[in-house]
């Protein structure tokens, strides 16, 4: 992943709203504009990419310890659990540690090479496969959300905003596929759903609207025929469409950045603020450091002089419970510096360094006072990360 400048996931809490013509056509488009671009399906269960771009039939290679993905292009690679199957009508029945293995391996063992954008098609929800991917790709660009406008549809995908808040990935935007009919006679749109819920839900969150695109039966054709639609020739509002929405998506230079809400911003100035005092946040069970910083009793909310070096307070809080994202969100906002732990995984840990969070791991079995002067005085032994999952 060190050879890869940006890193998308294509997301929906919902099933059947487009999601993977949309992430099909996202990567394609992209590597149209001449940019190297991997392509990963972790739909373990209903992989649609190989059919989508006509690779049904492609089996991949491992060459050595790496396995080679299929190549679409000269500018796009693909790889899908559809690539590893006998024929379209097996099933895997596969509970969430062999899908997170399987993820896995498609993530360190692809010899994807050097790309500007590996776009991911996750499966709708919230499940084992997208907390998987968001684990395992470490630094992630940010998510694009795919809805459709009814509102059965809007309530499923408004989880997914949520899955993405509680682990600290950017929502770069919301598209709202199936969004009106383009008449094949007159070519114009007619709306089939009532409202604009794509729009109205990006705005409630406070997120990017990437645009919409309609129903048109020359896509679902293009679908069935493994062709890109937004490869389309032809002067077509669904194809326009398309590329209206990815635009915004192609960025050059640093990775790519989803706009800060007002009150993150808020949030990081008032921190910026006061800088006289620091604030250690150490997790503790029955008085001592806790081996796991998301299982213990409570934590210790340490205030520090920072020119002194001083203790000036303790406070002791009740977390929130353990979930992804949770606990790193929560002590962002109890405007915590540092966090000292006897164990923490490591996606855990990008958490916290996101929200400007330092983490110091395999701290001793000690006291809040032990730990936080030996901390300040730079006399801290710190040993092997314990619990590092």
């Amino acid at each position: 992943m060190d050879n890869v400048k940006h890193r998308i996931l294509v997301l929906s809490g919902k099933g059947g709203v487009g999601k993977s013509s949309v992430a099909v056509n996202l990567a394609v488009w992209l590597s149209m504009q001449g940019k190297q671009v991997g392509l990963l399906d972790i739909d373990i269960h209903g992989p649609s990419i190989p059919k989508l771009l006509h690779l049904e039939h492609m089996k991949v290679q491992a060459v050595g310890d790496q396995i080679m993905p299929a190549a679409y292009s000269d500018t796009l690679k693909v790889m899908s659990v559809g690539f590893l199957l006998h024929n379209d009508a097996d099933a895997l029945i596969w509970r969430g540690p062999m899908k997170h293995n399987v993820i896995k391996q498609f993530v360190t063992d692809v010899c994807w090479g050097d790309l500007d954008y590996l776009v991911t098609d996750c499966p709708p929800g919230t499940g084992d496969e997208p907390l998987s991917i968001a684990q395992l790709l470490g630094q992630i660009d940010g998510a694009v959300i795919v809805t459709t406008p009814q509102q059965l549809a809007i309530v499923d995908v408004k989880k997914c905003i949520t899955f993405c808040r509680q682990l600290n990935l950017p929502v770069l935007g919301v598209i709202e596929n199936m969004s009106g009919f383009v008449c094949p006679h007159c070519n114009q749109p007619i709306e089939v759903f009532a409202g604009n819920g794509g729009r109205e839900m990006a705005d409630d969150f406070g997120v990017p609207f990437l645009g919409k695109i309609p129903i048109d039966p020359a896509l679902a054709h293009a679908c069935d025929l493994g062709a890109p639609f937004v490869d389309s020739r032809r002067p077509n509002p669904t194809a326009e469409a398309m590329r209206s929405a990815f635009e915004p998506l192609l960025k050059a230079g640093p990775p790519l950045q989803a706009d800060t809400s007002q009150n993150d911003k808020q949030d990081q100035e008032s921190k910026q603020e006061n800088k006289s005092t620091m604030r250690i946040a150490i997790p503790i069970t029955n008085g001592k450091l806790s081996a796991h910083f998301g299982h213990c009793q409570e934590f210790a909310l340490v205030d520090v002089n920072e020119q002194t070096r001083e203790i000036a307070g303790v406070e002791k809080l009740q977390p929130p419970a353990h979930e992804p994202g949770a606990l790193p969100r929560w002590l962002g906002e109890q405007k915590a510096d540092v966090i000292i732990a006897g164990g923490m995984g490591q996606r855990a840990q990008q958490l916290f360094t996101q929200n400007k969070i330092k983490v110091v791991v395999g701290a001793p079995e000690q006291s809040v006072e032990e730990l936080a002067s030996a901390f300040l005085d730079n006399t801290l032994e710190t040993g092997q990360n314990i619990c590092d999952h």
